[in-house]
């Protein structure tokens, strides 16, 4: 009877001990898993910055094209004009040569050139 009471303390014990060893486990494999989970999120920051500053980038890229675009387009309209059009061709000449007609009133402002 004496020996089968020790055996039996001695499988509460292991069991003991195994309940404890599983807790420990279990604790470990948490805690991996949240080391791993910081280190992803952690080494994400710095490529969310670049990202942003890629983007802010991006737009002052587009920004800067879209400008072109209208002075490109602008241009275009103008040299169409000088070519296509006597009186718009002859308005320009004038100007930039300074002639004006007898009796005719030429207005100029600051900063117009």
């Amino acid at each position: 009877m004496a020996k089968k009471r020790m055996e039996a303390e001695k499988f509460t014990r292991l069991e003991a001990r195994t309940r404890v060893i599983r807790g420990a486990g279990r604790l470990a494999m948490l805690a991996c898993a949240l080391a791993l989970g910081f280190v992803v999120v952690a080494t994400a920051f710095p490529q969310r910055r670049e990202v942003l500053k890629l983007e802010a980038k991006l737009k002052l890229a587009k920004e800067r094209e879209s400008l072109v675009m209208a002075e490109r387009d602008h241009r275009t309209i103008e040299l169409r004009a000088l070519r296509e059009d006597p009186a718009y061709l002859e308005i320009h000449a004038r100007d930039r040569l300074d002639y004006s007609r007898e009796g005719e009133k030429v207005l100029r402002f600051k900063g117009a050139r």
